[in-house]
C-alpha cells in the first residue's frame, strides 16, 4: 500500500494536533519514506537491542518501515545527537540501511483506539470514556466491585508486570478505574475529582506519592513498560488499514529487578 495512504488513515485516529506539543516530538524522526510500505516493524523504543535484532534476523533488506511509541529524536535534532554519542552513532547506522522511523506518542496515546483505549479494555472497564479534564486518561467501570488490595493485583497481573506500588489510602471498594500510561501520574487529582475509585499510571515520585496520601486516594504505580500494549494495538490499527501488511514485532525491555 501506499506509505502517504496509510500515514494518512493513521493521522486521521492519531493527529500530530492532539500530541502535547510542549514536550512530545512525533512523526517521521530520521530517513525518507519510502513510496510503498509492504513491511513494518513495531517496538516501544528504538535502540541497539532492537538494531542488532535486526541484523540477527536478517531485516534490514525487509522492512519499509519502524514505527515506535517513544520519539526515537526526542527533542531537536541538534539537542540531542550533540549530548548523545549513542544515539548518533545508531542514527548513521539507520541512514546508512534506509529504513525509517517514524513515532505516534501522546498523539496514539489520547487518539481512539491507541494506548489509553487498549489499557482500559485489558482491565475490562465498561462504559470506558476519556476523562473530561484529561482527555488522554480513560475511565470506566468494573464489572463487579473488587476490594482495593484484590484489584491492584488483577490489574498488575491484566497488564503483564511483575509488580507495582499500591497507595490505598481511598475508598477501600473498588469500582470505577482511571487509567493513563506511562508517567501519566500528575492526573491522579483529575480522576479522584471525577469521582474515580482508583487512578493507575506509572513514574510517579516522592512528593507525588505524599500528594496521593494527603488526599486520601487511591493510586496504583506500575512501571513504564505497561505500554508495550502499543505493538498490538498498533498492529491492530494498521491491519485494519491494509491486511497484507507483514507486521514484526519486537518486545526486548526489561523490568528492572527487586532486590
Amino acid at each position: 500500500m501506499k506509505t502517504k495512504t496509510i500515514l494518512y488513515k493513521l493521522s486521521k485516529k492519531f493527529p500530530k494536533s492532539i500530541a502535547k506539543k510542549y514536550y512530545d516530538f512525533p512523526g517521521l524522526q530520521i530517513g525518507k519514506l519510502k513510496n510503498d510500505i509492504n513491511s513494518i516493524l513495531l517496538c516501544l523504543d528504538f535502540d541497539d537491542i532492537v538494531f542488532n535484532y535486526m541484523k540477527e534476523n536478517d531485516l534490514f533488506d525487509k522492512i519499509d518501515l519502524i514505527i515506535t511509541h517513544h520519539p526515537f529524536i526526542f527533542g531537536t535534532y541538534k539537542q540531542v545527537l550533540n549530548n548523545d554519542p549513542l544515539k548518533l552513532e545508531l542514527t548513521n547506522k539507520m541512514l546508512e540501511k534506509d529504513i525509517p522511523i517514524y513515532s505516534y506518542h501522546t498523539n496514539f496515546d489520547e487518539g481512539k483506539d491507541g494506548m489509553n483505549d487498549a489499557l482500559a479494555n485489558k482491565l475490562n472497564l465498561l462504559n470506558i470514556r476519556p476523562l473530561i479534564s484529561d482527555p488522554m486518561a480513560r475511565g470506566g467501570e468494573l464489572e463487579e466491585e473488587m476490594d482495593v488490595q484484590g484489584f491492584s493485583k488483577f490489574a498488575k497481573e491484566r497488564l503483564n508486570v511483575a509488580y507495582g506500588e499500591l497507595i490505598d489510602c481511598g475508598n477501600k471498594i473498588i469500582k470505577t478505574v482511571a487509567i493513563v500510561g506511562g508517567g501519566g501520574w500528575h492526573s491522579y487529582l483529575n480522576a479522584k475529582n471525577e469521582g474515580y475509585d482508583i487512578f493507575i499510571s506509572g513514574d510517579i515520585p516522592h512528593h507525588g506519592r505524599r500528594g496521593v496520601v494527603l488526599n486520601h486516594y487511591n493510586y496504583l504505580n506500575l512501571p513504564h513498560e505497561i505500554e508495550k500494549i502499543f505493538m498490538e494495538q498498533m498492529e491492530r490499527n494498521l491491519l485494519e488499514i491494509d491486511a497484507s501488511l507483514k507486521i514484526y514485532k519486537v518486545d526486548h525491555e526489561e523490568l528492572p529487578k527487586i532486590i
